[in-house]
């Protein structure tokens, strides 16, 4: 009988659940799972800190739906990744951490990077424990899997000691799990579709709001004539040019409505907590994790199932409640117009430095509608975002509500992984690229052509905003300076330009894809303060 050890366990495990790629960095508490996964035929991925490993492994499995892995070793490699698994549980992503940890026989020892993990993610995973045996270890894999697909889904934590690793086991001892979680996704009844039918048809005014969504989107919203605004994972969901796909007068559409269609959205500070939608209007909203229906405002009709599949199902029933252009409707697309037309001329501005919406607008249309969009910023961010084309679902790539600033290369990276012949883009702040732009040194080493680019503005703008309102006099830590890191990629081996004039900005794009490596387009944007009232609602 042939003897294997306990990290080949891990990724045999691992491969058993469609994982096909482990994102990590290395080190010597974590040495036989990356063996194991040599073995297994599983993709090494090795990236330059712990929390882009861990940010890339969780817009891995946004992606492509299978269980995003990453693999850290113990004590600070730990602890460097718990910046990412917080960002996957505030935006409901399946993924697993495997971390190293110190010998079994050492423990309260000392040893090197000794240190008890798992309740540190107490409060940011799904599941979070230790494996202490061997010829468990494919169990453990499998519950850890299980947790991180619940509800919405989320993280999960599994601590992996190293001399557990290195310990061999009778292969054939090993019991591999099979159908261990649900296979099959939550839908809605009859009964229940039937009436939510029902107040469709008893209401004039409806909208809809979805941050969970696929392409069967469209039929309902044509179906319905409604306005219809995206967040999340939602977005791409109706293609860009759609006629009903709102941007600018959401707390127009929500606020006068009288039925609202809320698939996979939360009542949080993006919508002062509820208090956006009228409080005249049936809230219907579905959700695959119960404890987000009504929280924070009413839910009429609260039905747990998973939002997309509900979409589906009532873009089934177009007919029975298909309807005309409203009034109302038109008024909240005048409204959309309107404010485009704004936006419109603010993007002719031909000002050295750049505009902002000059820049939003020529960054979007060079990206088109067919890319993968990572975005790793606060106010270019923002800007940028209304302008995107990507017309599919899941490929604007935001950090989600925890507003985690570094994940623009790491998604950007996986997203290049999972689609190979994609166009594959990062907007940036500045700000952001300081903390995971060394990952421009991943991209060299991997062949990975990702095209970024920087609105420059040199200062932390948001929060120079807030302290000019609140400190006038005492302004301080909000400067950064217009740094040149298009040389810091340059000098790693890709291809980095500077641009200072608006009309530069394409064709240096368009020189940056045919470099055919990782790039960076350092574009100087003018300074403009914007308050934001994140921090107060």
């Amino acid at each position: 009988m042939a003897k294997i050890h306990g990290g080949r366990v891990v990724a045999r495990a691992l491969k058993n659940e469609g994982v096909d790629t482990l994102f990590t960095l290395t080190g010597g508490h974590i040495l036989p799972i990356i063996d194991g996964c040599v073995q297994e035929g599983i993709r090494i991925v090795d990236f330059r800190h712990e929390q882009a490993a861990a940010h890339a492994a969780e817009a891995y499995g946004r992606l492509t739906g299978q269980i995003g892995v990453a693999a850290v070793t113990a004590g600070p490699g730990v602890t460097d990744a718990i910046t990412a698994v917080a960002n996957a549980h505030f935006a409901g992503t399946p993924m697993l951490l495997l971390g190293g940890r110190h010998l079994l026989r050492q423990e309260l020892m000392g040893g090197l990077q000794e240190m008890n993990h798992p309740p540190m993610f107490s409060g940011i995973t799904a599941w979070a424990g230790t494996a202490f045996a061997p010829d468990r270890l494919a169990d453990h894999v499998a519950t850890a899997v299980r947790h991180a697909h619940a509800g919405r889904g989320g993280p999960s934590f599994l601590d992996i000691p190293m001399d557990v690793q290195f310990d061999e086991v009778e292969e054939e001892s090993v019991s591999w799990p099979a159908d261990q979680r649900p296979n099959r996704l939550p839908s809605i009844d009859d009964r229940q579709i039937a009436e939510i039918v029902a107040a469709i048809r008893a209401s004039e005014r409806i909208a809809i709001f979805a941050g969970r969504a696929d392409a069967s989107l469209t039929g309902l919203t044509d179906a319905l004539q409604a306005p219809t605004y995206l967040n999340g994972r939602g977005r791409g969901a109706l293609a860009f040019d759609h006629p009903l796909l709102g941007n600018h007068a959401r707390s127009a559409a929500l606020g006068s409505c009288d039925l609202l269609l809320a698939f996979g959205v939360d009542w949080d500070f993006r919508t002062r907590y509820g208090a956006v939608v009228s409080p005249d209007a049936t809230v219907i909203q579905i959700d695959a994790d119960p404890r987000k229906i009504g929280w924070n405002r009413t839910a009429h009709i609260g039905l747990v199932a998973d939002p997309a599949l509900v979409v589906a199902q009532l873009a089934e029933h177009s007919d029975s409640i298909k309807r005309d252009r409203s009034d109302w409707v038109e008024g909240i697309l005048a409204q959309e117009a309107a404010r485009q037309a704004q936006l419109d001329a603010e993007a002719a501005d031909d000002s050295i430095p750049v505009m902002p919406q000059r820049f939003a607008r020529d960054v979007a249309q060079f990206f088109g509608p067919g890319s993968i969009v990572a975005v790793d910023g606060g106010d270019i961010v923002s800007s940028t975002a209304r302008w995107l084309q990507v017309s599919t679902p899941g490929h604007v790539l935001d950090p989600g509500p925890f507003g985690t600033l570094g994940t623009g290369a790491p998604f950007a990276i996986a997203a290049k992984l999972a689609f190979p012949d994609r166009q594959v883009g990062i907007v940036y702040g500045d700000g952001a690229f300081g903390f995971n732009g060394f990952e421009y040194d991943t991209m060299v080493r991997h062949g990975l052509p990702i095209v970024g680019v920087m609105g420059n503005d040199g200062v932390w703008a948001n929060i120079k905003t807030l302290h000019k309102a609140f400190f006038p006099d005492r302004v301080a830590a909000a400067d950064l300076g217009r740094r040149p890191y298009h040389d810091v990629v340059t000098a790693l081996g890709g291809h980095g330009e500077m641009v200072t004039h608006p009309a530069d900005i394409r064709p240096a794009l368009e020189r940056a894809v045919a470099s055919g490596l990782p790039a960076l387009i350092n574009v100087h944007l003018a300074e403009t303060m914007r308050a934001s009232s994140n921090y107060a609602q």
